[in-house]
């Protein structure tokens, strides 16, 4: 790593850009291929490089990028350009304005590029991408970029904190890659249909740089419904792979809609309850892997959820206790990262997960965790989204476990007996809250901050135990 990343700004066109055999190549050196699907268009790797260097010339010297596009091939487009043109990229966790003031008072000198103009960015330097595709040119060039170039700072997702700022290498990212394409096989060819943003770094590691370094097909849009997700699919050739999360998993699956066939699914950003995933595969006939990681270290290892509870570390990285916790290393990482979560290092190296550090509930004497009660809660019949929350403590008032859930046509009090069927009493919920929906994230987490408005909003923090009904 080049200085500080969080403060260096570089105003050399081309900072960054080596010869290929000192370098890590920016493509898979495989000759003319597809790189992305956008609008009805088969974007070549030559015609990328041309657009994205075109494009690089437009950013203002020293500037970061901040990057909010939705759409991928434009995501792509400006990512690479900054890289070209050594730009450091800003992945905000969120769009929402208190995130984008903060970064733009801690970068300085930023700028904005987006899909196109928009309003509520006003109080940002906007340069809306134009992804008019460029003629294919041959190859294009053998570009490559230093392995200790800062490509982009990502952002936690706030869900355990305040956001922090983790600077990624390109060296680091397009390992990162190398090793999820060893452990889900080959993405030569394979069209990506993501419902994340490419922004979080699951959504950056598993639809963007396997395009890049893997030989994979990205496709430009974000489905976020069952509808949308089905016409994605179906609109590209095969084979395809379905990058998604739980959430939009549990969503597809209640929808009952028939998806054109897979090649793959893949799942991650919060555990996957192994039913799902069992009526996942069934229902849409293709083998789905999950894959656990963070921001901090991006994606750590996979498992077959339909078929194993541990999970297995991705070749050279190693999980290794650390004071009253674990850590990871591997090569590609700075330094050993302590991990949030809770793990169970097992005799054949592989690991399960018991939970986090964060969500652990003691409660006269007994321990649980918020994710292991939430994991009850969906599996109840009706429930389409559900979790359970703990408010903090505040004067005159001790904290009570509270449980907001989508359960459209199901009485709460008989949910509320199901749940004491399952849940020693010490754990059950001083009150139920049905809701039309959970205040989830772009990726489908729950930052605590979101669950905090809610239960505010709603009196829980207040230890009201009468129901309210906010569908």
């Amino acid at each position: 790593m080049i200085g500080d990343p969080l403060q260096r700004r570089s105003s050399r066109p081309g900072h960054g850009v080596v010869w290929p055999e000192s370098g890590e190549p920016l493509l898979k050196p495989d000759g003319p291929r597809t790189i992305a699907l956008w609008n009805g268009l088969a974007i070549g790797s030559g015609a990328f490089l041309a657009a994205a260097k075109d494009f690089g010339r437009r950013l203002p010297d020293g500037a970061f990028v901040l990057n909010l596009c939705e759409d991928r091939y434009r995501f792509s487009l400006a990512l690479v350009a900054a890289l070209l043109w050594g730009r450091i990229t800003l992945l905000p966790p969120d769009r929402s304005p208190w995130t984008l003031r903060c970064l733009k008072e801690r970068f300085r000198q930023v700028v904005c590029v987006a899909d196109r103009r928009q309003d509520d960015l006003a109080d940002l330097d906007i340069l809306p991408v134009d992804p008019s595709p460029f003629q294919e040119q041959g190859e294009g060039e053998a570009i490559a970029i230093a392995p200790e170039q800062t490509a982009a700072i990502v952002f936690t997702s706030g869900s355990t904190g305040q956001p922090q700022a983790h600077p990624k290498t390109w060296g680091s990212l397009i390992e990162s890659a190398r090793l999820i394409a060893e452990a889900l096989g080959s993405l030569q060819g394979r069209t990506l249909v993501a419902t994340v943003p490419p922004q979080h770094m699951y959504g950056l590691e598993l639809s963007v740089l396997p395009a890049l370094r893997c030989g994979a097909v990205l496709d430009a849009r974000r489905p976020f419904f069952p509808l949308d997700v089905q016409e994605a699919l179906e609109s590209v050739a095969g084979p395809r792979i379905l990058v998604t999360t739980p959430v939009h998993l549990r969503a597809l699956t209640a929808a009952g809609i028939t998806l054109p066939a897979l090649d793959l699914i893949v799942s991650a950003t919060a555990p996957l309850p192994r039913t799902l995933a069992e009526e996942a595969e069934r229902r849409f006939r293709a083998p789905l892997w999950e894959i656990y990681g963070c921001t901090e270290a991006g994606s750590i290892a996979s498992r077959r959820t339909a078929r194993e509870e541990s999970w297995q570390v991705f070749t050279g990285m190693r999980l290794l206790p650390a004071g009253d916790g674990h850590c990871v290393e591997a090569a590609h990482l700075p330094e050993p990262i302590p991990l949030n979560d809770i793990v169970e290092l097992l005799p054949d190296g592989r690991f399960r997960l018991l939970g986090r550090r964060a969500d652990l509930v003691n409660i006269a004497g007994k321990r649980t965790s918020l994710g292991a009660l939430n994991h009850i809660l969906t599996s109840l019949e009706g429930v389409l989204d559900g979790a359970f929350f703990l408010p903090d403590e505040t004067p005159g008032c001790t904290a009570r476990l509270v449980a907001f859930v989508v359960a459209p046509g199901v009485e709460m009090p008989a949910l509320l007996e199901a749940l004491r069927q399952r849940l020693d009493p010490v754990f059950l919920p001083r009150a139920l809250y049905p809701v039309a929906a959970l205040p989830r994230s772009e990726s489908g987490k729950l930052p605590r901050q979101a669950l905090q408005a809610l239960a505010e909003r709603l009196g829980a923090t207040r230890g009201e135990p009468s129901v309210r009904d906010d569908r």
